[in-house]
């Protein structure tokens, strides 16, 4: 599958982003999200970043899936999430590629 990159400013918090695209004619709303979790929010900050990760991803809204995580830094790490119903129509895509 193909990827477009989109910028998106970078303001703190949560960022909910829809993107109507129109492929050969076929248009779908696919929805994401992006959020910043913080290493502080860990119940062990000190511990492995991968546990922290594991742990702050255990709490979120069953209806979105990790589409993405990103280059963490010192204080957090980017995570981008898809809508499940965006996921289905992108693995239908790739399906069919």
């Amino acid at each position: 599958m193909s990827h477009i990159a989109i910028p998106i400013p970078t303001i703190p918090g949560r960022h909910e982003i829809e993107i109507e695209v129109t492929v050969n004619g076929l248009k779908e709303q696919l929805h994401y999200r992006v959020e910043l979790f913080y290493w502080d929010n860990c119940s062990n900050p000190a511990g492995h970043r991968a546990d922290c990760i594991s742990e702050m991803l255990a709490h979120q809204d069953p209806d979105w899936a990790v589409y993405y995580i990103g280059a963490p830094n010192d204080e957090y790490v980017p995570i981008t999430f898809v809508k499940k119903e965006s996921r289905r129509f992108l693995q239908h895509s790739r399906a069919m590629a």
